[in-house]
């Protein structure tokens, strides 16, 4: 259900920790590896062991509505920004693109138009590639699949999200110069949005 969505006041977004506990398993499945691998100056290294978070791929869309010049980007709290942070609260609610996992049966394009009504009740009316990369190679195989969706923004905005996964999804539609100057306000600052709002400055003039 979309409601009307204004800025809170800062003092007014805060975090509290009700329980923190290492866990075996979780959404997250890591595999450890014993392994040797080649080396630049031949031959194999020696045995070392790497951990890797596995399972993991995502599409992930940036909404442009080419007619108004203006982007929708989604704000929502991240456990990871907040920790990331040394738990400062207001770290903690990021700007982004629209995204979701894959799932089993799902290609990335199913899931890109999926999540862009689910998280801003936007259809796409196209849908244009722009890359795939590697999230944190070090560490993760994700993946993730990012596109550029274009839409109308008419009557866009508001909260939304699924109850059942605890989503709690602020839709901000503005325009294309706003968006682009958080690059260097720094709150676009995650993967995605980064490299999507990147590839719009260099190509917004043929969309």
């Amino acid at each position: 259900m979309k409601v009307p969505a204004e800025d809170p006041p800062a003092q007014a977004m805060q975090v509290e920790i009700l329980q923190a506990r290492d866990m075996p398993a979780g959404f997250l499945r890591v595999r450890s590896y014993q392994l040797r691998h080649s080396l630049f100056a031949g031959g194999l290294s020696e045995p070392i062991q790497r951990e890797c978070l596995q399972g993991l791929g995502a599409a992930s869309v940036l909404l442009y509505d080419p007619k108004r010049d203006q982007v929708a980007l989604l704000e929502q709290f991240r456990i990871g920004a907040y920790a990331g942070s040394g738990g400062q609260a207001q770290a903690a609610w990021l700007l982004e693109t629209v995204g979701g996992h894959i799932g089993v049966g799902e290609t990335p394009q199913q899931v890109a138009r999926r999540e862009s009504m689910e998280e801003a009740g936007a259809e796409l009316l196209e849908l244009i590639p722009i890359c795939r990369f590697w999230v944190s190679p070090g560490l993760s195989d994700e993946q993730i699949h990012l596109y550029c969706g274009l839409i109308d923004s008419t009557g866009l905005g508001g909260i939304h999200g699924l109850d059942e996964e605890q989503e709690d999804i602020r839709l901000l539609v503005m325009p294309a110069e706003l968006a682009l100057a958080e690059l260097y306000r720094g709150r676009a600052n995650s993967t995605s949005i980064i490299i999507a709002l990147q590839w719009l400055a260099l190509n917004r003039h043929r969309l």
